[in-house]
């Protein structure tokens, strides 16, 4: 599929409210430093039998490839404790939890990936789509190499969706899910007309491309949630920008439906032994995945639970969000 990346660079650096859009998933995008070596994973243990721990060589972060079934995923780990799998949505990588990270090393072992074919977790040959199974069965992969524990997950707008993906296939590995705004357009009213919007943005991006398909999907997001960017764009936000736009095509080629029109088995999710937390974002309020989570909590009966912010508020005000969130996984 052909771009036309002068377009692209309009949409990602033009207007307000789409620069509104796209600051929360820059602001946690940050490339490593070349030549830096960064050794692999030491060891990994039990605590008392009772919490995986990983044990960290000297360096802070440690980094690997999983080859899995058409695949190779590239995963990092820091901190020590119990495991905390951390699931980003696209067009976003595992970097997008970088303003995070750094307050949840104290307390977890926190594990983070590219979810396939996004940067560095390269496909083996080109797709057409990737079901919501084989998103799970990466995920479970990925927890699997840390030990046989149940592990805590946060998943974050289509990261969210692979999280309940993976505690509906594979229970016995998670404790708690919070999934943070997850964008399953299915659960919204059959008038809503946003049901329909994205096999819309689908359609325009494969007739039309990456730029028209961005325009209508930015238009769906919503996006005013997030504040103002910082006037001057530094050397790191080209380079977030650039991670960014490199994701497009696998964003819109082979996320887009799988992840939005997946329905979760509410009844499976209730009757398993996992504990499945909603969040919403505090700024978020009428937001495509704001209204989505919240349908979401209603079909598991639950409340959903608001977290500082919007839809990047893990990004917006990462202190604020992480207290939020040490609160949830205490009361599991």
């Amino acid at each position: 599929m052909e771009q036309d990346p002068e377009r692209i660079v309009r949409l990602l650096t033009g207007r307000a409210s789409r620069r509104r859009f796209l600051t929360g998933i820059a602001a946690g995008l940050t490339l490593p430093t070349a030549g830096i070596s960064v050794p692999t994973i030491a060891n990994v243990t039990k605590n008392q039998g009772e919490a995986i721990v990983a044990r960290q060589s000297d360096e802070a972060v440690s980094t690997g490839f999983l080859t899995v079934l058409g695949a190779r995923l590239y995963y990092e780990v820091s901190g020590s404790g119990p495991v905390l799998l951390l699931i980003h949505g696209a067009p976003a990588d595992a970097h997008a939890f970088a303003p995070i990270v750094s307050l949840l090393e104290e307390h977890y072992t926190v594990v983070r990936y590219d979810t396939r074919g996004i940067s560095r977790s390269h496909l083996d040959s080109p797709a057409e789509d990737i079901p919501f199974t084989v998103h799970a069965d990466d995920a479970r992969r990925i927890l699997a190499k840390f030990g046989d524990e149940r592990a805590a997950v946060l998943g974050s707008s289509g990261g969210a969706v692979i999280g309940l993906a993976l505690t509906e296939c594979y229970p016995e590995q998670v404790s708690t899910l919070v999934a943070h705004e997850p964008p399953l357009v299915q659960l919204l009213p059959e008038e809503d007309a946003r049901r329909t919007a994205v096999q819309e943005i689908d359609d325009t991006y494969r007739r039309e491309g990456v730029g028209p398909a961005m325009e209508k999907f930015i238009v769906l997001a919503g996006g005013q949630s997030e504040p103002e960017p910082p006037s001057q764009v530094t050397p790191e936000m080209q380079a977030a920008m650039a991670r960014f736009h490199q994701n497009l095509d696998t964003l819109f080629a082979l996320y887009l439906l799988p992840i939005t029109t997946y329905i979760p088995d509410v009844a499976a999710m209730q009757a398993g032994p996992s504990r499945v937390v909603v969040g919403v974002g505090e700024a978020s309020a009428g937001e495509l995945a704001h209204d989505t989570a919240l349908a979401l909590a209603q079909r598991l009966g639950t409340k959903a639970v608001t977290f500082p912010g919007g839809h990047g508020g893990y990004t917006s005000h990462p202190g604020e969000f992480i207290q939020k969130l040490h609160e949830v996984l205490r009361t599991s």
